[in-house]
């Protein structure tokens, strides 16, 4: 089976790319600007960016499938009206504009990496499943409930099969963002001021991830259906901390400062809302994906905190 991966050259599309050629698929990268380091077997497609207008024939030419990864995440502090264009040209008109294109070329399914969050930034009950209706908050996970509501209508009026996936957070080599300040915090020894928080979060490790993806491009059951995927495994913010220690071989120096207090000097910074993000539930029930396609996570949250420890460690020097 031949697949087109966008985002191929990003965190989860370099994962996701090795493990297709490893299972003998053929896969095409879309990519932009000069030729990037792929693994040799990558054919490639030259796109001009994601957008509304971009030139996707050539792409999408003898694809069996598209898994669909490239967006633009909503960049903290830059919330106007100019930002929220920008991101809904990537994330909506230009997911419907490659799934049209996917559809003329007589493309089988469509592979949509969403997120969590188009639930809402924490849970109000228990974990969500798939039937928790959909409350997304801030402009990215807006722009994915958008462009999954496009999708669906265009699976309903074509021969193109859309799949959903819905991941919370993805840690694993060459993440970015909050999970490497991380991993530079716990590895620096610095005191960390959450060992008071109680929640539940869910995380999912970035070949677990590529793994579901791998599986729904494939599955006949998988067609026109939404999961949510995710390790299995839980875990408080502080034992995430404790285990992302133990995978760097570090103590884990987290401090129980009272939590009102941390939420009130958090709030006094602007900061209010990031804090009961980080403080509160935010845990998915990736049952439907087990039952209904069969799927495991194939690693354990310990291994791919270990993986993404060496990993850290071979960019730390």
């Amino acid at each position: 089976m031949r697949v087109l991966v966008t985002g191929a050259t990003g965190f989860i599309g370099r994962t996701l790319c090795a493990l297709l050629l490893g299972r003998g698929f053929e896969v095409r990268a879309a990519v932009r600007g000069s030729t990037p380091a792929m693994a040799e077997g990558i054919a490639l497609a030259r796109i001009d960016g994601i957008g509304p207008a971009t030139a996707w024939s050539a792409a999408v030419s003898g694809v069996e499938a598209v898994v669909h990864l490239a967006g633009r995440a909503h960049v903290l502090g830059k919330a106007g009206a100019d930002e929220a264009a920008r991101v809904r040209a990537v994330n909506v008109a230009g997911t419907v504009h490659l799934a049209r294109a996917a559809a003329r070329a007589g493309v089988r399914r469509l592979v949509f990496l969403s997120t969590a969050k188009v639930h809402g930034e924490r849970n109000a009950g228990g974990p969500w499943t798939e039937q928790d209706p959909p409350a997304p908050e801030e402009l990215y996970a807006r722009s994915k409930w958008e462009a999954e509501l496009a999708l669906d209508v265009l699976a309903r009026t074509s021969d193109l099969e859309v799949t959903v996936l819905r991941p919370p957070l993805v840690y694993g080599p060459h993440a970015r963002a909050n999970f490497l300040r991380l991993l530079r915090t716990v590895d620096r020894g610095l005191p960390i001021p959450l060992g008071a928080i109680s929640n539940r979060r869910s995380l999912v490790y970035v070949g677990n991830l590529a793994d579901a993806i791998a599986t729904c491009v494939a599955h006949p059951a998988a067609a026109d259906r939404t999961f949510l995927v995710a390790d299995g495994e839980d875990v408080s913010t502080p034992e995430l901390v404790r285990r992302v220690a133990a995978a760097l071989g570090r103590p884990a120096r987290l401090v129980s400062a009272p939590v009102w207090m941390l939420r009130l000097g958090a709030t006094l910074l602007g900061r209010g809302a990031d804090f009961d993000r980080l403080a509160g539930d935010l845990a998915v029930d990736a049952g439907a994906i087990r039952r209904e396609l069969g799927w495991q996570p194939p690693y354990t949250m310990r291994a791919g905190l270990e993986e993404t420890a060496r990993w850290y460690r071979g960019l730390t020097g």
